[in-house]
């Protein structure tokens, strides 16, 4: 399969400013499978060592920060020599390794010319639990699940997701019906790569269903290895509360969905961890629709979203007949799906916001920063194109361009609302 983050990892390894570079992201991701496929392409050898696997290697930056005699132990443990600009070498789950992440500040200063990439599934919750960090010594790179571009490459219609990526609208009109199916199937099977690889090869609906099941306990198995005492508990009324906190028409995120009279501060700190796990997202409201966002946002109100679209139908136990069929029962979660489906290919590239009227069922379902303007964006699950909230918000506030996604063609009428399919908003920027 093919990951459009092989060619950002090829422009940091011909960067003349190239540092470690750090990669984030949720647990199943893809990262391994990533790195070791861009040192495959682009390297003569690839030096790899998980630190989750190596238990009695996670000392090895104790004694101390010498470079030289730590890419000894990585030559001894991997039988490859470390050449630079030859070498590729991967430490992996490296938050488990003591001082792992302090050491790229030294490998930066010293031995800068060495290519070396490290990743972890709970490295952002390492990064906030008081690890010394080596600030302004490496890159990053966030690897999410795969989009739909992605996601059709996977299964053979490679023309299609070109169509996409060069906003080709007449083909992809031409191809409406056909899009609209996979998009479907991909509201079903997400971005996981190890379901999408499944599906690929055919897999049935219950074994595509049995792996994201797989994935979820894998999640909730992290919170009994990493998250202590009566966190753990927090944790997993948070994450079953999400399928309900997003089936709701307004879809703030209410503590008191996650136990009777729960209060935020009982559950900050756990939201937190979620957040930093990387498999749960949240998007903030703004008080008022001004420039920058960022200066306006809602620390109270907040939308919460998971990684994957796909997980989100599994944990909902939606049968995948439901959303391909379309059946009469399906309708009040096809909301909760579309917007989850449509944050996931907008926040891998920019920051989301969302805005909502005092006293009022006025909501515009995301807000994004794009070329100095403010550009709303107003989802819909089907083929119906009313929307009150959105036109009584460019009104208001003075907007020049809106974009409204739905299941229908692309549409240009010359309008200030622009009338776009689900498919095509994750390239429209």
């Amino acid at each position: 399969m093919e990951r459009l983050i092989l060619k950002q990892l090829l422009t940091w390894k011909e960067s003349k400013r190239r540092k470690p570079l750090v990669i984030e992201g949720a647990r199943q991701v893809g990262k391994t499978w990533a790195v070791k496929e861009f040192g495959k392409r682009y390297y003569e050898y690839i030096a790899y060592i998980n630190f989750e696997e190596v238990k009695h290697l996670q000392q090895m930056f104790v004694q101390d920060y010498d470079v030289e005699r730590i890419l000894r132990v990585i030559r001894t443990q991997c039988a490859v020599p470390c050449v630079p600009g030859k070498t590729l070498i991967f430490l992996d789950e490296i938050q488990e390794a003591i001082g792992g992440l302090t050491a790229l500040k030294y490998f930066q200063e010293n031995c800068p010319e060495q290519h070396i990439v490290v990743a972890g599934s709970l490295l952002g919750i390492a990064l906030h639990s008081g690890i010394s960090f080596p600030v302004g010594k490496v890159n990053f790179l966030q690897l999410h699940p795969m989009n739909f571009c992605e996601f059709l490459m996977a299964v053979g219609n490679e023309t299609l997701a070109e169509a996409i990526a060069n906003h080709d609208t007449n083909t992809l009109t031409l191809f409406h019906d056909k899009l609209i199916n996979r998009l479907k199937e991909y509201y079903c099977v997400g971005g996981m790569p190890e379901v999408v690889f499944a599906y690929k090869e055919n897999a049935e609906w219950s074994e595509i269903r049995a792996i994201q099941q797989e994935i979820l306990r894998g999640y909730e198995d992290d919170f009994s290895k990493h998250a202590g005492g009566a966190l753990v508990e927090r944790l997993r009324q948070i994450w079953h509360s999400v399928p309900s906190q997003l089936s709701r028409e307004n879809k703030k995120f209410i503590f008191g969905l996650v136990r009777d009279g729960a209060r935020a501060r009982e559950y900050e700190t756990a939201l937190q961890w979620l957040f930093d796990a990387g498999i749960l997202h949240s998007v903030h409201g703004v008080i008022k629709p001004g420039l920058p966002l960022s200066a306006y946002y809602d620390k109270k109100s907040f939308k919460v979203f998971l990684n994957d679209v796909g997980l989100l139908s599994a944990m909902s136990g939606l049968q995948p007949t439901i959303i391909l069929e379309g059946a009469t029962i399906f309708t009040e979660f096809k909301g909760a799906l579309t917007e989850q489906y449509v944050f996931q290919q907008i926040h891998e590239r920019m920051d989301l916001y969302y805005w909502s009227k005092d006293n009022s069922q006025q909501e515009v379902d995301f807000l994004v920063q794009h070329a100095d303007n403010i550009l709303p964006i107003e989802c819909k699950a089907e083929k119906n194109l009313k929307a009150k909230s959105l036109k009584s918000f460019i009104t208001e506030h003075h907007i020049k361009h809106a974009i409204k996604v739905s299941m229908n063609p692309y549409q240009d009428n010359g309008d200030i609302v622009e009338n776009l399919p689900l498919y095509l908003i994750g390239n429209v920027f």
